[in-house]
């Protein structure tokens, strides 16, 4: 049995959705897997499409590594505003630090 917690997607409209998440899974998985419309992820995690924008807060940043070239090459294409803080959910993995916070998902894909 997987460990899940508690993650938060938050809407360019300020609608806060509340999800269990499994530890492993990306975050992209785990929005498309909660009907989480705003992460469209078109390529399936494939790091082609950039569908799967999000925006992070410096906590939430923190618990990852940098993105890749290839991740930053995908995010020049971002259909919504690219931030300091963009990255695609599909290179995020869900880790127990996670817990509670907050993802942000762009206004469009």
């Amino acid at each position: 049995m997987s460990q899940e917690i508690i993650l938060h997607y938050k809407s360019a409209d300020g609608t806060i959705r509340t999800v269990d998440a499994r530890v492993g899974d990306s975050v992209m998985d785990t929005a498309v897997q909660n009907d989480v419309d705003e992460v469209v992820a078109e390529c399936g995690g494939s790091l082609i499409c950039a569908t799967c924008h999000v925006y992070l807060d410096e906590s939430t940043a923190a618990l990852f590594a940098e993105p890749d070239d290839m991740e930053l090459e995908m995010l020049e294409g971002v259909a919504a505003e690219r931030r300091e803080n963009s990255r695609l959910s599909c290179q995020l993995i869900i880790k127990p630090e996670l817990a509670g916070h907050t993802i942000e998902t762009p206004e469009r894909q």
